[in-house]
């Protein structure tokens, strides 16, 4: 598994995995349902016919509009979705935003972990596609 591409955007740095990407928003950005249209280029690019995970990296401090999620849950190709966050007030924001993502979303404290994560979901979603 090696990176093969890293966007750098106003809001956030992406790094795009063989199946899987990691965004990393940057300090006080208040995410919204417009920042889906960004994100859907980068999958349309690079992840066109196979299935995805995003992962979020939440090193910096930053707000999500809860309905950003409901857009994000129509990208067709996106599995799941990991939160990787270490403080308490982030997990329970995750928490609360996992209420409006409609497929897989887990919380990790390492990125490690939700990579590791990663692997597993995309496997499971091979095998119940087979059933």
């Amino acid at each position: 598994m090696g990176m093969f591409h890293y966007y750098e955007f106003k809001e956030s740095e992406v790094f795009i995995f063989d199946n899987f990407l990691v965004n990393q928003i940057k300090e006080g950005v208040t995410v919204i349902p417009a920042h889906n249209d960004k994100l859907r280029k980068v999958v349309d690019e690079h992840f066109a016919n196979k299935k995805m995970v995003y992962i979020s990296n939440r090193y910096f401090n930053y707000a999500v509009d809860p309905l950003t999620y409901l857009e994000t849950s129509k990208i067709h190709n996106l599995v799941a979705m990991a939160i990787v966050a270490d403080t308490t007030m982030a997990k329970s924001n995750a928490k609360l935003e996992s209420m409006f993502y409609k497929k897989k979303f887990e919380i990790f404290e390492t990125l490690s972990e939700a990579m590791a994560w990663v692997q597993k979901e995309l496997a499971d979603s091979e095998i119940s596609k087979e059933i």
